[in-house]
């Protein structure tokens, strides 16, 4: 069990969930033009399945991830970090990939029940289009490492991070609550995709040498650690300024600017990163990096809703 938890790679769920909070909370705090109340749109089981599949996806991805990276040779004796499972020889290649089939069969079923949470037997457009969503989801966490047109191999990786754990992850969850697309979530959307890639870059960042000498050809790889370092400061910078446009144009007052409090680690990240020489001492940053974004998506949570009041009643005494 504990070799099975560590290739859970536990310290990337916090970052997985931070969509889904943002999402959800946003329904809750923003009723739609059609509905008065924000507990007739925000739904605890809409939002307890979508975190359980979240979460699912992210397991799925970090076994696949594991296997791929595994039988390909790419974890070997120069991959700075944690050892991976199949790596180290404490999970067989056979065991893993029953495990990715397990977790992919199961975080389908829970994606099939938010489904049907969200939507019911009615909208039977949607229902399909999410579960579509889904399969293409769970294909594309397998496919990142496994298989010989991995796209992670091609560099394709944050493309997949930016969408799924980005936009569907935040703009997704809300529309399940809401059956709306509200602009004004974009903003924030991005925001968390950007950090999420920059955690995916980060790790590359440490595995560039490992990466090159085994034809793995991210990001990184591609354009040489100097131009990542531009790349991954763009990455959380961005992010920040959405954060705060956003805001803004959400018209906050002074103390819902409390997410602010978030920037304070992530720029000391950046101080970090930039001063940093030897790519391999950054792995301590990938979980830094991960929880300031849950940091950052927690704090906005609570600064979408105005009173403590409005918290109690609309969550426990009106929600469903």
């Amino acid at each position: 069990m504990k070799h099975w938890i560590e290739a859970a790679r536990l310290r990337t769920l916090p970052l997985s969930v931070s969509g889904i909070i943002v999402g959800s909370i946003y329904a809750l705090s923003n009723p739609t033009e059609t509905v008065n109340t924000p507990t007739e749109v925000f739904s605890w089981k809409v939002f307890g399945f979508a975190l359980l599949t979240t979460l699912g996806l992210q397991v799925l991805s970090n076994f696949a991830n594991d296997y791929g990276d595994g039988i390909k040779g790419t974890d070997n004796a120069d991959r700075v970090g944690p050892k991976r499972a199949i790596q180290s020889g404490v999970i067989t290649p056979q065991a893993m990939k029953k495990a990715i089939i397990t977790t992919s069969v199961l975080t389908l079923l829970s994606a099939i029940i938010l489904i049907y949470f969200a939507f019911g037997q009615s909208n039977f457009a949607y229902s399909i289009f999410f579960l579509l969503l889904g399969v293409a989801a769970i294909a594309s966490a397998i496919r990142y490492t496994v298989g010989n047109s991995a796209y992670g191999y091609k560099g394709f990786g944050d493309v997949f991070v930016f969408i799924f754990f980005g936009l569907v992850s935040t703009l997704g969850v809300n529309f399940l609550h809401t059956k709306e697309i509200d602009p004004l979530l974009i903003l924030p959307a991005v925001s968390i995709g950007l950090l999420s890639v920059g955690v995916l870059n980060l790790n590359n960042m440490r595995d560039e040498e490992s990466d090159r000498n085994s034809g793995k050809n991210t990001i990184v790889v591609q354009i040489g650690g100097a131009k990542a370092k531009i790349y991954h400061f763009s990455l959380i910078i961005t992010s920040m300024l959405l954060v705060i446009i956003f805001a803004a144009l959400s018209d906050y007052r002074f103390d819902q600017y409390l997410f602010l409090l978030a920037y304070i680690p992530l720029t000391k990240h950046l101080i970090t990163v930039y001063k940093n020489q030897n790519p391999k001492l950054l792995d301590p940053e990938l979980k830094k990096l991960a929880l300031s974004t849950f940091l950052l998506s927690a704090l906005l949570t609570i600064c979408m809703i105005s009173l403590i009041s409005d918290i109690i009643v609309n969550l426990f005494l009106g929600g469903r």
